[in-house]
């Protein structure tokens, strides 16, 4: 059994609490490898926000479990020299286990230093999604970490999380799951969606500009899930905003991604004002890392060495995270 305490992390308690009386969302940014996991360290240090580096249930078999747990703790390492070198405060880091589908895996992660757990189990009904989420939640407490549940269904694809369509969370469940299930956090489905392809351009309409626009999301939702718990917070998943410019650029250089239509910033950043406390970002990393790679490939096609194109792809996602941190979530200089 290893503590996440050991490993310099912290859980997401006191963090949610900052960010909901600051009205900003703390950055959850999901991480394969290690370009990635510098890039978010980076990132979160110049800009001084604070971080939630999220693993996959895809991720940890992709990683290895082992690798995992060290590269969670050479983050920590690596947020005090890179704040140590710029004269900056040194950051609070939680790693968090993303839409974790079973007891076994999340008890798992909470041995093996993870300082936060998400159990989705908004699959199965109301009644079991309440059992297997109590159980989590009663196991992490033991060891103070913090318990992301949810209700209601996202649409899309993520890893292994796949939907056909939307299931919008009813906000006349949210205090019995809240109170039965001790969960420290939740997510909620109110139209945002996984994955890079959230919506088909037809449902969406045109501004003057010809650009699509999605289906706002439903702040009245999460307006009413507010009034039925104050002040707890709140989760959003898919959130990614699907750059119109990642995806040209991957197209560009001889990508065939389909047209997609993503979160669009300015709700997000309406979003952040109420109880929505954490963000999830994991495509648009995606995105502007592949958009990188093919650039440089279609530019220098002969290189080999891994170092020369995956250096501009973190970068790439230096610049983008350091952008969601100042202008979307408000998290910049909260630390």
């Amino acid at each position: 059994m290893t503590s996440y305490k050991d490993l310099g992390l912290v859980n997401t308690r006191e963090m949610f609490k900052a960010a909901m009386a600051g009205k900003y969302a703390i950055p959850a940014y999901n991480f394969n490898n290690m370009e990635q996991i510098q890039a978010i360290i980076i990132a979160c240090v110049e800009t001084q926000s604070p971080v939630i580096l999220q693993v996959s249930s895809g991720a940890r078999k992709y990683a290895n479990q082992t690798l995992l747990k060290y590269m969670g703790q050479g983050a920590v390492e690596m947020m005090k020299q890179t704040a140590k070198e710029k004269g900056l405060k040194e950051i609070p880091i939680s790693l968090h286990l993303d839409h974790g589908d079973t007891f076994e895996l999340c008890k798992s992660c909470i041995d093996s230093g993870f300082s936060s757990v998400m159990i989705d189990a908004s699959h199965y009904t109301f009644e079991e999604n309440t059992r297997i989420t109590k159980e989590v939640v009663e196991y992490a407490h033991k060891f103070d970490v913090t318990v992301e549940g949810e209700l209601g269904v996202l649409a899309g694809i993520e890893d292994e999380v796949v939907a056909e369509k939307s299931t919008y969370t009813k906000p006349e469940e949210v205090i019995e799951f809240v109170k039965r299930t001790g969960v420290d956090s939740l997510a909620i489905s109110i139209g945002t969606s996984h994955g890079a392809n959230k919506f088909k351009p037809e449902q969406c309409t045109k501004n003057e500009e010809g650009v699509f626009i999605p289906p706002p999301l439903k702040f009245d939702i999460l307006k009413e899930i507010e009034k039925k718990i104050p002040g707890f917070p709140i989760v959003l998943h898919g959130s990614s905003s699907v750059p119109v410019e990642a995806v040209k650029m991957i197209n560009e250089n001889g990508g065939t991604l389909k047209d997609s239509v993503g979160i669009p910033e300015e709700q997000l950043r309406k979003a952040t004002k109420s109880a929505v406390c954490k963000v999830n970002i994991d495509s648009d990393g995606r995105l502007w890392m592949t958009a990188a790679i093919r650039k440089h490939f279609n530019d220098k096609p002969g290189d080999f060495d891994p170092r020369k194109y995956l250096g501009p792809a973190r970068d790439a996602l230096v610049t983008m995270y350091k952008h969601k941190n100042e202008n979307v979530l408000g998290s910049a200089g909260k630390v």
